[in-house]
């Protein structure tokens, strides 16, 4: 009786402390699966900073169950703690260390699992201690309610008095062993004194009003990941999101399309002259973009769009599989110096370049043509020609009889030259979303406002981000709006070391505030 007494002492020690700090972050607990024995149980636990604990469990019993029998298992038990949450204070999972000290007098009881046989026909009457760890996990229920669940296991040393049996109480002497000591918790937890550090779990169903902040904290969008192709396309236009992507028809006037690449063949010819003309860059510059973006994980080539052309001079289906050719030349080029599949390409045939060519006529009339050689009616006759005779194999002979063939003349020699060697070359690429970003910039939008609502849901979207970087200067912003100017100091110090300058500007003109406070 005597050391109950002793450890009724220590325990009413222990709450008194508790409720004393509770200010620093408090909070009791029940254990279920404890009270299923009929043993009374509570505990409590106290902060020590954002992440550790400290606490108290206790079970106490002190009655028997079968007085006739002799059934009982009396006990008091008081367990300090220590533990690591791996989240916010309270919240998801942790794990521990425990003690345990208990005085027993425990006879003719079942324990399940087959533990603890002596005891089903003996009786033990002494004390134990242990030490072990623990993992648990949090699910909150309601505001300050929520439930949590816990394993664990101890080394255990005990020293006891032994009977022969739990009725006769025949003694059998002193004995001591070391065993293994199981914990198994699923307790009912209430956080009192300071609040919980907020995570938004339900709607809040009207503006909370939040105390005008003594500074406005500074946030920006970030930009957003678009892969290595998204990084390429700045300084190659060639480039575009596969969002952008168009079909080609005739009618396109491709030598319009400044950002696309042109190779280059001698007339009449199919075959690849890397050093003919510019070739040698075009082709160089084609290859590293495709071979740079099919090595990123992050983004992908989605279709390379390769047409071939040919002078609208000559025969229309000979150019036409000149055409052809041209395009499938190209698409062998690429394959030969990287592993892409066929399906990546769209290999047209565009045949006699009839657009392009009607385009250049309409750039030399509007220059007024050229003095001396070619007049501007000439050319207004020619551009008539293409617009009312559908017939190309005609409309090619008419325009060789225009001013007695001088006109043709011209054109052969001014402008048919680079309609003899073309083939258009525009590559798409597609990029992993960057879901992260969108999340961030959602939620800086929100914080950038006066309304409380606003930087509450803001900080809900950012929980769901905040193990990416470019989320800290954000959620230390939506802490720090939201009450929480510790925690936020936290994040604003982890942006600013990784090179955020709005961090860096946050944390100072804060820590400044909350040093005049």
């Amino acid at each position: 009786m005597l050391r109950i007494q002793r450890v009724s002492i220590l325990l009413f020690v222990g709450l008194l402390y508790a409720t004393i700090v509770r200010s620093q972050g408090f909070a009791i607990r029940n254990n279920l699966l404890y009270d299923a024995t009929l043993t009374p149980n509570f505990g409590v636990e106290m902060r020590l900073d954002s992440v550790w604990t400290m606490g108290l469990n206790a079970g106490f019993n002190l009655w028997d169950y079968d007085k006739a029998k002799n059934k009982k298992w009396r006990h008091i038990l008081i367990s300090p703690n220590f533990r690591h949450y791996n989240d916010t204070l309270f919240r998801k999972s942790f794990w521990g260390l425990h003690a345990v000290y208990s005085h027993y007098n425990v006879g003719n009881v079942k324990f399940p699992f087959g533990m603890y046989k002596d005891v089903r026909d003996k009786r033990r009457q002494g004390d134990l201690v242990a030490v072990g760890g623990s993992f648990g996990y949090n699910w909150w229920l309601t505001g300050r309610l929520h439930l949590e669940a816990e394993i664990g296991l101890a080394l255990a040393y005990t020293w006891y008095k032994e009977y022969e049996c739990a009725t006769c109480g025949a003694y059998l002497g002193k004995k001591d062993k070391f065993f293994l000591l199981p914990k198994l918790g699923l307790n009912l937890v209430w956080s009192i004194g300071r609040k919980p550090e907020p995570r938004i779990v339900e709607p809040i169903p009207q503006i909370i009003p939040i105390p005008v902040a003594p500074v406005k904290p500074v946030v920006h969008e970030v930009p957003v990941n678009t892969g290595r192709a998204g990084q390429l396309e700045k300084e190659n236009p060639v480039l575009r999101h596969i969002s952008q992507y168009r079909p080609y028809d005739r009618t396109q006037t491709l030598r319009r399309d400044k950002a696309a690449l042109y190779v280059h063949f001698p007339v009449s010819s199919s075959i690849i002259a890397h050093d003919f003309r510019n070739n040698a860059a075009t082709l160089d510059r084609i290859v590293d973009i495709t071979h740079q973006i099919t090595a990123d994980s992050t983004s992908q080539v989605k279709c390379i769009q390769i047409i071939g052309l040919a002078s609208i001079e000559g025969g229309k289906d000979a150019n036409e599989r000149l055409s052809k050719k041209r395009a499938n030349a190209l698409k062998d080029y690429v394959q030969q110096q990287i592993a892409t599949p066929d399906s990546i390409f769209e290999v047209i045939a565009g045949g006699e370049a009839w657009a392009d060519f009607r385009d250049q006529l309409v750039e030399v009339q509007e220059a007024g043509g050229e003095q001396g050689v070619i007049s501007a009616d000439e050319l207004e006759q020619a551009i008539k020609i293409i617009d009312n005779e559908p017939d190309e194999t005609r409309r090619e002979q008419q325009l060789r009889r225009v001013n007695g063939g001088k006109t043709w003349k011209y054109l052969k020699k001014n402008i048919l030259a680079d309609q003899r060697n073309s083939g258009y070359i525009r590559v798409y690429y597609d990029y992993v979303p960057d879901t992260a970003a969108a999340v961030i910039n959602e939620a800086s939008e929100l914080l950038q406002t006066d309304c409380g609502e606003c930087h509450h849901k803001a900080l809900k979207l950012l929980e769901g981000v905040r193990d990416d970087q470019r989320a800290q200067n954000a959620l230390g912003v939506a802490l720090y709006l939201c009450g929480n100017k510790q925690e936020a100091l936290e994040h604003f110090r982890r942006a600013a070391e990784n090179g955020n300058e709005d961090a860096a500007k946050n944390l100072k003109e804060i820590e400044r505030t909350l040093n005049r406070e």
